[in-house]
């Protein structure tokens, strides 16, 4: 008698990766379009069962590229528009032990550096890396400062972050080009 296939088992949260997001019905079959954040798109299968937030594993049973990393996908169990239309916006996560490691000593995944001290060249606290955004025009770091308040913003750059060791777990960058929350603009009204 054949054994029963284990039911893959949502990975903690200290080791889930997001890999993509579920955007809108494609369609009226069951299709999604699927925002991929791996280097290769359609690789986004290749890492082992991809799950939903509350845990639920989805079976991609068939994708396509739509174009640059956004794609079509077909998930078992999952037949038609209002099936899809619920899970738009979720995200996919797998589990982080299943990507290979890096080989290059500037290569690596966003993931790793999440949390890490961020320092000033004479070793002095900046804070930790919070997020990592990148709206077009490149990576920006997002640092939760160690004294506290708003979140800093910081190019991620050579020139910005001139030290990244993630297996030291140290980062050491350029304060100069650190960004705070913007201002706003001064009333003139109330200062009269």
């Amino acid at each position: 008698m054949k054994k029963p296939k284990a039911l893959p088992v949502m990975p903690p949260p200290e080791k889930r990766l997001v890999v993509a997001t579920i955007g809108a019905p494609h369609g009226v079959k069951g299709e999604c379009r699927v925002k991929s954040f791996t280097a290769d798109p359609l690789a986004i299968g290749d890492y082992g069962p991809l799950f939903l937030p509350d845990g639920r594993a989805l079976e991609i049973i068939d994708g396509r590229p739509l174009k640059d990393d956004m794609l079509v996908m077909r998930f078992k169990g999952l037949v038609d528009r209002e099936a899809v239309k619920a899970l738009t916006g979720q995200y996919l996560v797998i589990d982080r032990d299943n990507l290979p490691d890096t080989d290059d000593e500037d290569e690596f995944y966003h993931a790793d550096l999440l949390g890490l001290p961020v320092t000033d060249g004479e070793g002095n606290a900046i804070g930790t890396i919070l997020e990592i955004h990148n709206h077009g025009a490149g990576d920006l770091l997002v640092i939760r400062p160690a004294a506290g308040g708003a979140t800093l913003l910081l190019s991620f750059t050579k020139i910005a972050v001139p030290v990244l060791d993630v297996p030291g777990r140290r980062v050491v960058i350029d304060p100069a080009f650190l960004a705070g929350p913007e201002k706003p603009p001064a009333n003139p009204e109330q200062d009269a």
